[in-house]
């Protein structure tokens, strides 16, 4: 390759699109997960384990990535100022309509590129009169609380649908290095047992 022609390496851009990659993952395995399951099994607690549902956990995963995305305009970011909208909780359409439109969102969101601050209002500062109620962070650490955030909610919409008697991924609500772990131990086992 001509030397004026190479293209130049930007570590700081692969590590955002890392987090939103796996952002994007995670959302494309809520639209393969919606797809094994009805509308009365996405809106039902199974017996002895209410108040979780699968669509009440998906829409407060969806509502957070949603808060996320809005908040970049103004450099404030609020959780809490989540709609908490009752049609993606109830259905799979809507839910899949929304996740679709944020795996748009974070492919073409330019500020996602870059990894500037952002403010952060704490959880429940109004409700606890915080006098002083946003955290400094940036979009990078932000794109990585949503991706654990996300992982820790699968693992309950995981355990939701087990007990609805749905067959789930093993992977699905799981950390890439928890499935690391699990893969290097069982690797370690069968050297140990041959």
């Amino acid at each position: 390759m001509h030397p004026t022609l190479r293209i130049k390496h930007n570590p700081l851009e692969e590590r955002q699109l890392f987090l939103i990659d796996a952002s994007v993952r995670w959302l494309r395995q809520a639209l393969a997960i919606i797809e094994k399951v009805d509308d009365g099994t996405y809106r039902s607690s199974p017996a002895g384990f209410s108040p979780h549902r699968m669509g009440g956990h998906l829409r407060h995963v969806i509502e957070f990535y949603d808060c996320f995305l809005n908040g970049l305009d103004s450099f404030h970011i609020d959780y809490d100022a989540r709609v908490r909208d009752l049609e993606i909780e109830t259905s799979r359409a809507a839910a899949v309509s929304k996740i679709n439109d944020l795996i748009d969102r974070l492919r073409r969101t330019t500020e996602l590129r870059g990894d500037g601050c952002v403010w952060v209002r704490l959880e429940d500062a109004e409700g606890q009169r915080v006098p002083e109620p946003f955290l400094l962070s940036t979009v990078g650490r932000e794109l990585q609380v949503l991706s654990s955030h996300t992982i820790h909610h699968f693992a309950l919409i995981g355990l939701t649908l087990k007990l609805h008697g749905v067959d789930v991924p093993e992977e699905f609500g799981m950390a890439p290095s928890t499935m690391r772990h699990r893969a290097h131990a069982g690797s370690n086992s069968a050297v140990v047992a041959a």
